[in-house]
């Protein structure tokens, strides 16, 4: 249901709607799945990359499927400059132009309300919130949905992603084409059809975000552990899954 705005509600009809394609597509490839999601959601589909491996995936695969899909990257201000080379790899191999929705505050003026010392320092969850959460909140506007490149094999939350579901978070649908594939399978695909990555992936960054949050992983380590070390913290908040509502 749309309300007078336009945006979608989470009616009765509409999430019994989603469960029962989410059970549906359970079996499903995840060119399958991307391919639903741009039939169902068409203009009103949009898609969240940090240019990791399996964004990168998802990326190569909207690029056969649904090349006019909007894809946009929550740009901190703190990314490594691999990642923002790779977008510009992207748009060149992929023809995939990838929006940078930035914070209000540029990282010196949200730095200097702090006194200079970084939030990442001392709470990297409210930094996490300022110049993530709540720039994708901004970069959903208008739209009904949007697809993640999370698997459930990454982490314990992660585990009970749904491969379709309501995102109470942000109020929009949440497609997770990724769900039930592999590390292994994510880079298969890359090495088979020389999609574009981050190269800090072959020098131990097995999971990539803001420069002083990330570090390289050691062998043995989750490939999660590099995110946040110190802190127990494994997460940003985008894919949470506390406040969704399945």
């Amino acid at each position: 249901m749309l309300t007078e705005s336009g945006k979608l509600e989470p009616t009765e009809e509409l999430l019994a709607e989603f469960a029962a394609k989410n059970e549906e597509l359970e079996s499903a490839t995840p060119e399958e799945i991307i391919a639903w999601a741009a039939e169902r959601f068409g203009t009103k589909l949009t898609m969240g990359t940090a240019f990791g491996p399996e964004g990168c995936t998802i990326l190569y695969m909207l690029s056969k499927i649904a090349p006019e899909t909007p894809v946009f990257n929550l740009d901190t201000g703190y990314q490594f400059r691999e990642t923002l080379e790779l977008r510009d790899r992207i748009a060149k191999e992929l023809g995939i132009e990838v929006e940078l929705l930035k914070p209000e505050l540029s990282v010196e003026e949200y730095e200097a309300q702090t006194g200079g010392l970084p939030l990442y320092k001392t709470n990297p969850t409210q930094c996490c919130l300022d110049r993530k959460i709540t720039v994708l909140k901004r970069g959903a506007e208008g739209k009904h949905a949007w697809i993640s490149a999370i698997r459930r094999d990454q982490s314990e939350d992660r585990a009970r992603a749904p491969i379709v579901g309501w995102d109470k978070k942000f109020g929009l649908v949440k497609v997770n084409p990724l769900a039930n594939v592999t590390k292994s399978w994510v880079w298969k695909l890359i090495t088979d059809h020389d999609i574009p990555y981050n190269p800090l992936h072959d020098q131990g960054y097995t999971s990539i975000g803001c420069w002083p949050c990330t570090r390289a992983v050691a062998a043995g380590e989750d490939e999660r552990a590099g995110r946040w070390s110190g802190f127990a913290k494994t997460e940003c908040g985008l894919h949470t899954l506390d406040d969704d509502s399945k």
